[in-house]
């Protein structure tokens, strides 16, 4: 796993599919080609000061090392947009919503919703 760190990529990302979660909104993007997975994390002002809005993208990061993201999917772009609610989340459930929000996202794109 890669991490994003153009501002083109994580603009490419934001045309994507979004699913909204209670602490992020999770943004991925199908690349040209079957490289590794890449991910991003952003926090914006909104969340709080400085120091706040590194502890949320901290946490993400951990998140995402934890869960191993076994649903992210090669030639994948995602990125992860912070919540304030992120900072006072509990780690197991920020892990199920990251889960879900893979679950979701793969399984509107692969099937025949007709969705983006």
């Amino acid at each position: 796993m890669q991490r994003l760190r153009q501002r083109a990529d994580f603009l490419a990302a934001a045309s994507g599919i979004k699913v909204p979660a209670a602490a992020f909104v999770l943004q991925s993007r199908k690349r040209n080609d079957d490289g590794p997975v890449r991910v991003g994390f952003t926090v914006s002002k909104k969340v709080g000061n400085a120091v706040e809005r590194n502890r949320v993208r901290r946490r993400l990061r951990e998140v995402v090392r934890l869960s191993k993201a076994e649903r992210m999917r090669a030639g994948h772009d995602y990125v992860l947009i912070g919540r304030r609610a992120a900072l006072m989340r509990p780690f197991a459930q920020m892990m199920e919503e990251l889960d879900g929000a893979l679950r979701r996202l793969h399984v509107g794109r692969s099937g025949n919703t007709g969705s983006r």
